[in-house]
Order: C-alpha cells, then structure tokens, then sequence
C-alpha cells in the first residue's frame, strides 16, 4: 500500500535553522517591479481635465475666444485647422469659439485626454476622422449648425465658402473650380 505523500505545509517551510524557505516561484514574482502601461501614459482623470479646462476658461466657466487662442497656440494648431472642426465635433460644441465645461469634460473624457501631450497624441486620430466616410457625413453635417448663427437657417456665403475650403479642398479635385463658382 501506498503512502499518500503530505503536501509541504507552512510547517514544511520551516528550515532547520528557523528561517523560513522562499518557494522560487513565489520570490520570483514578488521581485518584479509593478507593472506599466506599455505606452507609458497616465490613465485618464477627470479632476485634471477639469484643471486643465480651467486653465482657458473664464469667470463663465465657457472656453471662449480669447482661451481658445490661447488653447490652440498650446496645442500647436492655428484656429483655422480641420483639427479644430473635428475636436469641436468630438467635444459637441454648439458654439463657434466657444467650449463650455460639459462640453469640454465629456468630449475630452471620450477622447481619454487631460493634458495638452494626450490631445496633441490624438492629432493623427482626430485626422483620420475625415477618411472614415460615416465620420465625414457626420462631421460636414454637423458643420453647416456650427457655423452658422442660431437664429439663422442657412450660412452667410463667406462663412459658406471658409467651411467649405475647409472641408473639401484639399480632397474634391473641383473644389477650386466650384469655389470660383460660389
């Protein structure tokens, strides 16, 4: 008959000497390091987004068009930029020029950014917006309410024309031609 063999205890850990044996396994994974993000970034937080809107924002809590020069001379972006269109899409603005708090904090939530680096990381996504075809239909819609006036039902032709260029002329082979037309 076969003796069952006791499974080593803590007891068993015990060594002769009174010190306590490590099992390799156990010592190996608690040497490490904790680990990190692959990309080294910082997860999202919300109380340093809100700081950083508040860094643009004035006594009305709304990123107006002084912040917002100031917000896209920190990002590196001219006001005029697709890029701007697209964030203002992506923050749900209902304002030309202007961000209010909401906006900002559930906009910049979705895009996991609370610093100027984390937006300026998500130039190449907010670019590639403008590719993806359902993006585009919702971004060209949602431009022609951007820009134009609330108490007006269509855009004032310069407002048009600047839209317009924005969007289509660098990618509509007859933009120039269309825009002469206009």
């Amino acid at each position: 008959v076969k003796k069952k063999r006791k499974s080593p205890g803590v007891a068993a850990a015990v060594a002769e000497d009174g010190g306590l044996k490590k099992c390799k396994i156990s010592s190996y994974c608690r040497s490490q390091p904790p680990a990190r993000l692959i990309s080294g970034e910082e997860h999202f937080s919300s109380k340093k987004c809100l700081a950083w809107f508040y860094e643009y924002a004035g006594p009305d809590e709304v990123v107006g068009p002084e912040g917002m020069e100031k917000f896209c001379e920190d990002i590196g972006v001219e006001p005029e930029n697709i890029i701007m269109l697209v964030l203002a899409w992506k923050l749900e603005a209902e304002s030309m020029g202007f961000f209010t708090k909401e906006e900002w904090l559930k906009g910049m939530t979705s895009l996991q950014c609370d610093c100027t680096e984390k937006l300026q990381n998500k130039f190449d996504f907010l670019r590639s917006q403008l590719n993806d075809i359902s993006s585009f239909k919702n971004i060209y819609r949602y431009a022609f309410d951007f820009a134009r006036d609330k108490d007006q039902r269509s855009l004032d032709i310069d407002t048009a024309k600047s839209m317009l260029a924005l969007l289509l002329g660098r990618t509509w082979p007859l933009f120039s031609v269309f825009y002469q037309y206009l």
